[in-house]
């Protein structure tokens, strides 16, 4: 029985007989706005779910259709789904 040996990882990949190093594909400030933007997002779903009635038999319009939960937490949601967007797309630096 033959032993399997797995390929050994470099930080190197060879390219044209040329030793090229690899980057990774995000840094650390990328991470950071994906942070904030799901930290934005979670705030928008948050801001969706709060409120009840204090009587359950009486329906409050004041309460399931407030500006809170009909414009803000949206627009908060779209906002973070955005900054997601560029935290992904926005290009890394690398020193060359």
């Amino acid at each position: 029985m033959s032993k399997v040996t797995r390929p050994s990882y470099t930080s190197t990949i060879t390219k044209d007989k040329k030793q090229v190093p690899l980057t990774p594909l995000f840094d650390k400030n990328n991470f950071l706005w994906m942070i904030i933007g799901g930290v934005i997002i979670a705030l928008g779903m948050f801001l969706m779910s709060g409120g009840k009635n204090q009587d359950p038999n009486v329906f409050d319009t004041k309460v399931v259709y407030s500006t809170t939960r009909i414009t803000i937490a949206p627009l908060l949601i779209v906002g973070g789904l955005i900054l997601e967007f560029f935290a992904i797309f926005k290009k890394t630096k690398t020193a060359e």
